[in-house]
């Protein structure tokens, strides 16, 4: 291991023996310092976000407000890691809530802001400190998170950018003093890092890829499904986890909802990521291009019909695609991620349900129907960590955040987060 990584591993774990004892109120101080500085300089870290992975720059701003929101949260969160007491024949009774240590996170290109501070923010409130490794693109937004949690007056050690490749995250994984790893990315690098957690025997969690589904009914208010439809599927460039990616439609009114949906597609234009008013922009890298291009053939060749043609016309740009699919193209089975999406027909709710169902993942569902029973027979039967009835998926401070199947484990957001990284040590016995 470079010695420069060695030594900011070994000063995390220092600053950890220290930071446990921090109070949490103390912590918080810090997080709500850290988010309003996030908050007066939402432009200049937008900017940084859009020039490293291409994002339209309202949406980088935006990001990095929801941050600020996000830590706001917590910093006026209830603490509910002080010791609890348990009605019991014991003097000692109770269960305490003791942090970990030194946390890895393993974060991706596509929201490098929220996605960094979505995991680190509760795990430092915890007491635990965090080492970071990006996506190579992001080295700059890492660094600014580092320097503004520095500014607003954290130690030194508890927030640490490693600019290091994927290669080294085995040997940061496995070294002594970390002691548990959070990863957002695709299935093969979850797969890969829980795999190194589980042989040295750390916790990790995993947010992972999902191809969710967008189910619209007969009862629903149309106008707004579609809207809200392709603001999901596009924002971003497509390139979101938490992206509607199938839209199940019902026979009954695939002539009337299609075109509204078709038309407002047609209204995201390519534009330049530093304007304001652009809502497409490019993808963050010309390989991820490939990768979609490739996908959008595969489905081809296997049945699909195009709506809209998915056009190149740059190394990352596209004008976003439709297709039409069938159950049983092998393209169910994966994540597209990138600006195009897949409409599916269903007879009834039964089928809607079983296309939403018949795939690897589970992270987010959109059901949009007014109607109250079948909106009950969709929550309790969905097979994802979140259902949305009647709203895009968009991810809240307050709720539980996390997938099922192959979108990963584990609680991100929500007071649920602060028990990530801790362990629940029971203290019992007479004095």
């Amino acid at each position: 291991m470079e010695q420069l990584i060695e030594s900011k591993l070994i000063k995390a774990d220092k600053a950890f023996s220290v930071w446990r004892k921090v109070p949490f109120e103390e912590r918080q101080k810090l997080i709500a310092k850290a988010a309003e500085i996030l908050k007066n300089n939402s432009e200049k870290f937008g900017t940084i976000i859009t020039k490293e992975m291409n994002k339209p720059v309202s949406e980088s701003i935006a990001e990095v407000e929801k941050c600020a929101l996000m830590m706001n949260y917590y910093a006026d969160a209830e603490n509910i890691l002080k010791p609890e007491k348990i009605e019991s024949e014991f003097s000692y009774s109770e269960v305490h809530y003791v942090p970990k240590g030194v946390i890895l996170g393993v974060m991706p290109w596509n929201f490098p802001f929220w996605q960094v501070l979505r995991f680190a923010v509760p795990a430092i409130l915890a007491g635990n400190t965090v080492v970071l490794k990006h996506a190579s693109i992001c080295f700059g937004s890492g660094n600014a998170i580092e320097d503004v949690l520095l500014e607003a007056g954290f130690p030194e050690g508890i927030f640490q950018n490693l600019e290091v490749g994927h290669q080294a995250v085995k040997e940061i994984l496995e070294h002594d003093v970390v002691k548990g790893v959070s990863l957002t990315g695709s299935g093969k690098a979850g797969g890969e890092v829980a795999s190194i957690a589980g042989l040295n025997i750390k916790k990790s969690l995993l947010e992972l890829g999902g191809s969710d589904a967008f189910i619209i009914f007969d009862d629903a208010d149309l106008d707004s499904a579609a809207k809200a439809g392709v603001k999901s599927r596009l924002q971003n460039c497509g390139q979101t986890c938490t992206a509607a990616k199938r839209f199940i439609i019902d026979e009954k009114i695939e002539d009337e909802f299609l075109p509204k949906f078709i038309e407002e597609y047609k209204k995201y234009e390519i534009g330049d990521p530093l304007n304001k008013e652009t809502k497409l922009s490019g993808m963050a890298r010309p390989d991820l291009a490939d990768e979609l291009e490739a996908q959008f053939n595969r489905a081809l060749e296997n049945g699909a019909e195009i709506i809209i043609p998915l056009e190149r016309i740059s190394e990352n740009q596209f004008k976003p695609g439709l297709i039409r699919v069938k159950e049983g193209n092998p393209i169910l089975k994966e994540e597209l991620f990138g600006p195009l999406g897949m409409i599916m027909i269903a007879k009834n709710e039964e089928e809607a349900l079983q296309m939403a169902n018949d795939i690897p993942f589970g992270l987010s569902n959109s059901v949009w129907t007014k109607t109250i029973e079948r909106q009950l027979f969709f929550i309790e039967n969905l097979e994802s960590g979140t259902v949305n009835i009647n709203r895009m998926t968009s991810s809240d401070p307050r709720f539980p955040f996390g997938g099922s199947k192959a979108s990963g484990y584990g609680t991100e957001l929500s007071l649920l987060a602060l028990k990530e990284f801790v362990t629940a040590r029971t203290i019992v016995g007479h004095y």
